[in-house]
């Protein structure tokens, strides 16, 4: 298997205004970018980011934004035309997109105004998968609907127990806390941190391509480098990534497979209690 050929590359439209007013109107906390990203490096590489708003008036925001690089448009705001140049300045930018850069298969629409549901049909004429992010009671139906997947923001935000996995046993994580980050940790901890990451990844995974997909040791490694670019397994003490596996497994943390004709694990199930 190559789980490369699958990998998407996405580009991110935000709609800030609508998305942060929305959120502001669900009770919700602030609006948090990093939980949008975290889900959406489950899917594949993020390429492109932009965000549109009238930055003077959610100055608060440019710095999360900033640090998750984005690109930050700026649209002041005018009585006369209102919200919608913002939204004419996005459908412009993601349709230059779409005709200039092939490699771009993935348009991620961060709004729920129902004004974009005619860029969403141009995006997917063009062979273009769409992802809708909004919340749910700000969302336009139409636009739910003509996108590809619609990632609700209410659900990003809302804890998720832990589930039954493959092998009966709920998986629950104990990332190690209690230690400065100047603090040497020791070589068991390291490995219980790793190990910690894999059954988050893990968990993530099943729950955005369902229980019946494969889960490779591949697929594992790779969604931990987006996510966590830095990540290392030398770091934790192990020689190699498969290393990390098998030790997963001889501590009853992973049931893993050995898929003959190219060498790879599939990870069947987690059993952390």
């Amino acid at each position: 298997m190559t789980y490369r050929a699958e990998t998407r590359n996405m580009a991110l439209f935000c709609d800030f205004e609508n998305i942060a007013l929305g959120v502001r109107d669900a009770n919700y906390a602030q609006f948090d970018i990093a939980k949008v990203i975290e889900r959406l490096l489950l899917k594949g590489n993020i390429v492109v980011k932009k965000a549109y708003c009238d930055w003077a008036r959610y100055k608060e925001f440019k710095s999360p934004m900033h640090e998750a690089s984005f690109e930050l448009i700026e649209i002041p705001h005018v009585r006369q035309s209102g919200k919608n140049s913002a939204d004419i300045r996005m459908v412009v930018d993601a349709l230059d997109l779409c005709y200039t850069k092939e490699h771009v298969d993935t348009f991620v629409i961060i709004s729920g105004d129902s004004d974009f549901s005619p860029l969403v049909s141009k995006l997917r004429e063009n062979n273009k998968i769409v992802i809708g992010v909004g919340v749910k009671n700000s969302t336009s139906d139409l636009l739910i609907a003509n996108c590809d997947e619609f990632i609700y923001y209410d659900d990003l935000v809302r804890r998720q127990p832990p589930r039954k996995k493959a092998g009966g046993r709920e998986v629950s994580r104990k990332p190690a806390r209690g230690l400065t980050a100047k603090a040497a940790k020791p070589t068991g901890d390291k490995k219980q941190e790793a190990w910690d990451l894999i059954v988050e990844t893990y968990e993530a995974l099943v729950e955005e391509r369902g229980e019946g997909e494969k889960i490779w040791g591949s697929m594992i490694k790779q969604t931990l480098k987006r996510r966590k670019p830095g990540f290392s397994e030398s770091y934790y003490g192990f020689r190699s990534f498969g290393q990390l596996l098998e030790e997963a497994e001889a501590h009853g943390i992973l049931e893993l497979e050995r898929e003959e004709k190219s060498g790879g694990f599939i990870i069947k199930s987690c059993h952390v209690t």
